[in-house]
Order: structure tokens, then C-alpha cells, then sequence
């Protein structure tokens, strides 16, 4: 019975995160040919980012609106504002056995990778896996799933929206050419662009573009790309004097590319803090009202080079 009174306690929504500009979620550096790679899920090698780090980029921009609000220091609003200690928990290491916050933030999952396209310029593709996995955590949240396809394609094969930019060809046997690779169009993929549209993005134009551009794989060629079509970029660093590369200091960084699409699940608890009286539906609520104020978090690496840049949004 407790487990179920907990239960129903228990808020859940999606967080959705759209990259505006290249992504790094760094996994620390790497002995292969990228220096730095991208954090990946260990059995799947599909991209993710780590919970934790997204619950702190959360926590600092709750804070940052709390102290726009009141004009105290930022030290102050993460040690000792009600909110940000009932949401987030303890700002202080010390106190962090007191209790824990109230919002749990699931380590972000890829939902749409932007893929090269020889027409309409680029795709999002997406796969069995992902749509299921969404299923399933959308199931856990209590929102309704999206409708899936009856018959999903097969190797070498794919769902495209009807008459997409993206066919080649006028006849039955329509193709699509994504990266050097060319996949027969068995059927459409209407359905799963069009709740992708309506809950993923918010903006108007990638709405439309979805509808339009959003491709469903077989789940080895969906692998294939987030592992294989990533941005590496050189980074070097300059002797001042000499103008040459400084000793050590030529290194690749992996991103994942602007237009990634990706999702977390948050699930909000009544209040831990014997402090503060907050239900979840409340938590989940100054969340979300937070998100639709700020609506663009820096997520990653590379903050001052414009990386990172993210629109999100909560969908409860």
C-alpha cells in the first residue's frame, strides 16, 4: 500500500531539448582518435547526457530567476532559498544527508538526429527503439504515446512523410539518399512526425520542417549515424610569441550536431524538506513556469564559443 500512496504522489513530464547550436555532454577524454567524446549509453552507443548534469543546469537556472526576483547573491538563493533547497535539494555539502529534492531528472535520451540529405538538405531520423523507449517512458509519466507504425522497415529501408522534400523520384520505387547512403521508402511516417511536431519542438518553423522531414530506420542504421555522423572539430591552442601550436595542445572534440533532438524524464515528489509544503503537481509546475520564461539553457561544454545552446520545454 505504500508503494502505492507514493505512486500517487508522484508528477511526470518529459523535458524536451532541441540544440540550437553544436552539443558537447563530454564524457571526459578518451584513448581512441576523438580526444574528447561524447557521453554515450554503454550497451547501445547512442548519444545521451548524463542526469545529473542536466539537473544542475536546471537547479542554476531556477536560480538565476530567483535571485533576478529578489536581487540576492547567488550563493544566498542556492544555500538558502525555500524553492531551489524543496526542488533541487541542499545547495550545501554538508547539509545533503538532510534531505534529498523533490525533482528526479533522468539522464537525457536521443529522440531525433539530424542527418545530410540530398534533397530538403537534411532529415531527422529516428528509429523502432527510440519510439518505443519514448512509449514506454511516456507510459511512465501517464501522457498518451504516440501512434506507432504497424510495419516497421526493414535494413536499407525507411518511413518517409508523404510527398517529403526529401524523395527522389516520381515513381513507385522512391528512394531517399541520407549521407552516401541511398533507402527505399516502404511507407509513411506521418504519424510519429506529427506528434513529434506537436510535442518535441515549439518553434513554428521546426514544427513544420518535422512534418515534413522526419524519417524513420531500421534501429542498425539509426546506430549508425549517431555513432558515425557527429561533428569532430580540431582544437588547438597558439604559442603567442611564435605563433605555432603550443606542445600538447592539438586535440578532436566530438559534438553532436545543432538540431539534435533529445528528452529526459522528470518526475516531481512531494516535498522532502520538512521546511517547505510543496506537493509534486507544484514542483512540477515552478519547473515548468521556470522553462517557459528562460527558454534556452546552455547545456554542455564550450559555453563562451556559443556551444550548447538548447530550447526546451516541459510537456506535462
Amino acid at each position: 500500500m505504500a508503494n502505492a500512496t507514493q505512486t500517487l504522489k508522484t508528477q511526470g513530464g518529459l523535458l524536451f531539448i532541441h540544440a540550437q547550436t553544436a552539443l558537447h555532454p563530454g564524457s571526459g577524454t578518451a584513448l581512441g582518435t576523438v580526444d574528447l567524446p561524447v557521453q554515450r549509453e554503454r550497451h547501445t552507443g547512442w548519444p545521451n547526457i548524463a542526469g545529473s548534469a542536466l539537473k544542475g543546469v536546471l537547479r542554476d537556472a531556477y536560480r538565476e530567476k530567483v535571485r533576478q526576483e529578489t536581487q540576492k547573491p547567488r550563493k544566498v538563493v542556492n544555500e538558502e532559498d525555500p524553492d531551489v533547497v524543496t526542488i533541487f535539494g541542499p545547495g550545501k555539502v554538508e547539509e545533503s544527508s538532510a534531505h534529498a529534492g523533490a525533482l528526479t531528472v533522468s539522464d537525457a535520451r536521443i529522440l531525433a538526429y539530424p542527418v545530410r540529405s540530398l534533397r530538403g538538405v537534411f532529415a531527422w531520423v529516428t528509429c523502432r527503439g527510440v519510439m518505443e523507449r519514448l512509449c514506454r517512458d511516456l507510459d511512465l509519466t501517464g501522457m498518451q504515446p504516440p501512434q506507432l507504425p504497424t510495419t516497421w522497415p526493414a535494413e536499407h529501408k525507411a518511413l518517409v512523410p508523404t510527398k517529403s522534400p526529401l524523395l527522389v523520384g516520381q515513381s513507385a520505387q522512391e528512394t531517399i539518399v541520407l549521407e552516401e547512403f541511398d533507402y527505399k521508402v516502404t511507407g509513411p511516417s506521418d504519424s510519429v512526425a506529427e506528434w513529434l511536431a506537436n510535442h518535441a519542438v515549439v518553434h513554428k518553423f521546426a514544427q513544420d520542417r518535422m512534418k515534413s522531414h522526419l524519417v524513420v530506420l531500421s534501429d542498425d542504421d539509426f546506430t549508425h549515424f549517431v555513432r558515425n555522423a557527429t561533428e569532430i572539430v580540431a582544437r588547438i591552442a597558439l604559442d603567442y610569441e611564435r605563433k605555432t601550436v603550443k606542445e600538447g595542445a592539438l586535440f578532436y572534440q566530438e559534438f553532436l550536431p545543432a538540431e539534435t533532438i533529445m528528452y529526459s524524464v522528470l518526475l516531481a515528489n512531494s516535498s522532502r524538506n520538512s521546511k517547505t509544503s510543496m506537493d509534486a503537481a507544484d514542483v512540477l509546475h515552478k519547473v515548468r513556469k521556470c522553462l517557459e520564461e528562460v527558454r534556452v539553457l546552455q547545456i554542455g561544454g564550450d559555453e563562451t564559443t556559443g556551444k550548447g545552446l538548447c530550447a526546451v520545454h516541459v510537456l506535462t
